[in-house]
């Protein structure tokens, strides 16, 4: 199949691979040059474990990038996977996608034949049929499904594992009350279920349901993290080991292990923004979002929590300390809503000299913060040397491996907000949650 994907951040890139790895035909299209010079030589434009290896092999070839949007034309479906980043009460920001659709819509205003639109942008229910579907049409001069026939396809790719959940997801949705786009969108995800063993449920819904299973699923998945963040928190009040707990709780079958891990809190683009938005969606239709609130405020306590145990050990006004990890989980060089900015601002109103490591994300956080000692750092153990603490924010696996390392601080004291390292005699060891 032909398929044609608007955007080329995490979400558009990793797609077009993952569809060009199970024979598709691909074509992003992206406003940025760079971009699309970068997937044209095979070079991936964000960093994706699995990612490089699937644009090096199909960029040029089977994927081709351009800026062009009537290159859509030639293709059978297309996907917008445009940004819809958060305004600043947290409601979503749909000017770029708008935008991206009334220029999908000008070219399509060209072909004859039908052509399905797929919106796998983040989006609550109301905008695609608001804001997106007169603007397909008004550009077209179609109405109705006469020449485009819209769907909702959320994504539930997590950042540092996308490939892995594209390639065997928990389930695909689709939502549209057009047959045409049911019928290609099944056979768009046909190959991709073959090839995942044959076992994947494709939930059939409406295109509102379709954009609050995303928003639910999320929202979910925060209280979740949430709530044994909180039941982290009492249980060390108590002495009592959180993880243990959280074990057992695994084995609950209505439950499950996944997520059960306590620390310093969620981050990235899509928990924050899509509790934000469902939170403002709420207030303006009137409903009081009394659990979500509580979700985020725990969520917004865990940073500081981590740092009132390190000042229960030294004084870090004028001395150096180490923040080990600055993307908001590992795998991925995204700093978005990552716990490391909280600490950081907070170790910085204590006077203290912050230096930082991470394995892969440091541009955007040395633009953030000019005064923190980032270049000179090119391995956790250059970041300890000589600090008189230390902050684990991110769980890279390189940090499981720290021991000797310790050894080199100053005041080998260390507080781990994500239980990676291993307690042992010669370091003050404090867990956030246990």
């Amino acid at each position: 199949m032909d398929v044609s994907i608007i955007g080329s951040g995490y979400v558009g890139t990793t797609v077009a691979a993952c569809l060009a790895d199970v024979g598709h035909r691909v074509t992003n299209v992206d406003i940025d040059e760079s971009v699309v010079e970068a997937v044209n030589a095979g070079e991936a434009p964000v960093h994706e474990p699995g990612l490089d290896e699937l644009v090096a092999r199909y960029g040029g070839d089977r994927i081709r990038a351009t800026t062009a949007y009537d290159a859509v034309c030639d293709t059978d479906v297309t996907i917008l996977a445009l940004p819809t980043p958060s305004k600043a009460d947290g409601s979503i920001d749909s000017s770029i996608l708008e935008a991206g659709t009334e220029s999908l819509g000008g070219a399509l205003a060209e072909k004859d034949e039908p052509h399905v639109v797929a919106v796998k942008s983040t989006v609550l229910p109301g905008v695609v049929e608001d804001r997106l579907v007169p603007r397909l049409e008004a550009a077209t001069g179609s109405s109705g499904e006469e020449r485009v026939h819209v769907a909702t396809n959320p994504e539930f790719l997590r950042e540092g594992s996308a490939v892995a959940d594209f390639r065997s997801p928990d389930r695909i949705v689709i939502g549209t009350d057009s047959a045409l786009a049911r019928e290609r969108l099944n056979a768009l995800y046909a190959p991709v279920i073959e090839a995942a063993g044959g076992d994947v449920p494709v939930v059939e819904t409406g295109t509102r349901e379709a954009m609050m299973i995303k928003y639910a699923n999320n929202a979910f998945l925060a209280a979740k993290v949430s709530l044994i963040n909180e039941l982290g928190v009492i249980s060390r009040e108590y002495g009592v080991d959180s993880y243990e707990v959280a074990n057992a709780l695994g084995l609950d079958a209505r439950i499950s292990e996944k997520f059960l891990q306590s620390g310093v809190g969620w981050g990235g683009s899509c928990l924050p923004k899509d509790t934000a938005a469902l939170v403002a969606a709420a207030r303006e239709s009137g409903v009081e979002p009394v659990v979500l609130d509580a979700v985020r405020d725990r969520n917004e306590r865990q940073p500081a929590r981590l740092l009132s145990l390190l000042d229960e050990h030294v004084d870090v006004d004028g001395k150096r300390v180490a923040v080990l990890g600055l993307s908001f989980k590992p795998g991925t060089d995204d700093t978005r809503n990552s716990r490391a900015v909280p600490v950081i601002e907070g170790l910085n109103e204590r006077g203290a000299s912050v230096v930082a490591y991470d394995p892969v994300a440091t541009s955007d956080m040395r633009e953030r913060y000019p005064d923190v000692e980032f270049e000179a750092t090119e391995s956790a153990r250059e970041a300890l040397e000589d600090a008189h603490g230390a902050v684990v924010v991110t769980d890279w696996e390189e940090f499981e491996t720290l021991d000797t390392e310790f050894d080199q601080m100053a005041n080998p004291v260390v507080v781990d907000g994500r239980r990676v390292v291993t307690r042992r005699d010669g370091i003050v060891y404090q867990g956030l949650t246990w």
